[in-house]
């Protein structure tokens, strides 16, 4: 149960995060959003704010802002139609009524001849009594009501691509912007209650189990030496700890204003093919709001580092498909971490948080970053790609997308329950 809470609060933060970016961005360009998502599928929990649904569904495989224009659930009405037309007090359409027009009292039925709910907003057709052709303004916030559902009619001008290419570049790149902000801020957190590794020549936490507790050091002890060098830094003191496994060095360290020589064989570990030499001892650690500021900044550069590293790897043929992981793996890491406590366990969240705005700017279909690598294109030609192939371009790249996320899923499967 505990691995479930872990899960399910780190995966819809990161969601969560990453959506918010989309969804501010693209309300302050004035962006119609019609739905705010944390997840794929059936509806969890669903309510409505403005003019926004918020939503939690079932399959958490990520989640989406979907905003006008942009989606292909709009009710079209044609010429022919006949629909039920309810006004407001200045007498503009305020609803449109396509089915279930007898649940209404106040409604005025009308044959539809013509009506442009983008540009112009008017509805025109004959009224069922008269006969005659009339003509009515639409309120740009008016709704269509089918099967008892409103959905707000999006104007040229509340529809994204309406708005200037700066206006849609930062829309799309304001979610992995966002995580990379919320791993910053994670890191900045692990700083400032867990404290700061810094850079001297100085003991901190001692293992229960490691040769440096048995031989007699403790946290706090100042290294002045090791095995006849002088050591400066943390860094020194750790490469004379790793290069010497299984061998009895002198640590010359100050404690109390005392001069004390101690003995410590580091115990041999294997890590990366290579043996190195540990001792079971942390570097000193101070809590420090101003390095934990940069703390947040160095981790998410390093991290990032990383995991680029890692895609280089997997673009060279070094990593395998077998090796990537999906909700499964990161469900499963998830529980390992958690064991280990709540900062590991923050910090995991920061690396996916990463991992997420990274993944995201790849300039693959269907990802954010695909959408800026069309931007990109109608940058430089001056004008924008035709919608529809670029529409299909997404479409097949999230196909694609959704079946490596099943073969991954699979592989998860296999090597942890099969």
């Amino acid at each position: 149960m505990q691995t479930v809470i872990a899960f399910i609060i780190i995966f819809g933060a990161l969601v969560f995060f990453h959506e918010l970016g989309h969804l501010y961005f693209a309300k302050r360009a004035g962006i119609l959003c019609r739905e705010f998502a944390i997840g794929f599928g059936p509806k969890v929990l669903t309510f409505k704010r403005n003019e926004t649904v918020y939503t939690i569904r079932l399959l958490p495989i990520g989640g989406y802002v979907r905003m006008a224009g942009e989606d292909a659930e709009n009710i079209e009405i044609k010429p022919g139609f006949r629909v039920g037309l309810i006004f407001d007090k200045e007498n503009l359409v305020s609803k449109i009524v396509t089915n279930n027009k007898d649940k209404y009292s106040d409604i005025h039925i009308i044959e539809v001849e013509a009506l442009d709910l983008d540009h112009k907003l008017f509805i025109s057709g004959y009224e069922e009594s008269e006969g005659e052709l009339k003509t009515f303004p639409v309120h740009p916030e008016a709704v269509i009501v089918e099967d008892g559902i409103e959905n707000q009619i999006a104007p040229y001008n509340r529809q994204f691509a309406s708005k200037s290419l700066g206006n849609r570049a930062i829309t799309i790149f304001a979610g992995p912007m966002m995580n990379f902000i919320l791993a910053i801020v994670i890191f900045m957190i692990i700083g400032l209650f867990q404290g700061v590794a810094v850079d001297k020549a100085k003991l901190g936490e001692l293992t229960k189990d490691g040769t440096a507790i048995s031989s007699g050091l403790k946290q706090g002890d100042e290294v002045q030496s090791i095995d006849g060098s002088e050591v400066s830094s943390w860094n020194d003191v750790q490469k004379s700890i790793q290069k010497n496994p299984g061998k009895e060095i002198e640590f010359v360290v100050e404690r109390n204003g005392k001069t004390l020589e101690v003995p410590v064989t580091p115990k041999e570990v294997e890590r990366d093919g290579q043996k190195m030499g540990v001792i079971g001892v942390y570097p000193p650690i101070e809590k420090s709001p101003v390095k934990a500021f940069k703390l947040g900044f160095t981790e998410t550069y390093e991290w990032t580092k990383q995991i680029f590293f890692m895609l280089g790897k997997l673009v060279s043929g070094h990593f395998k498909i077998d090796m990537l992981s999906g909700p499964v793996g990161i469900y499963k890491s998830t529980e390992e971490v958690a064991k280990s406590g709540v900062f590991n366990l923050m910090k995991w969240g920061g690396i996916l948080s990463i991992n997420l705005g990274i993944m995201n700017l790849l300039p693959l279909p269907a990802l954010d970053g695909g959408r800026l690598l069309f931007f990109l294109v109608e940058a430089l030609r001056g004008k924008p790609i035709d919608r529809q192939k670029e529409g299909l371009v997404h479409f097949i790249g999230f196909a694609l997308l959704m079946l490596l996320m099943i073969v991954v899923t699979w592989n998860d499967i296999q090597r942890f329950f099969l």
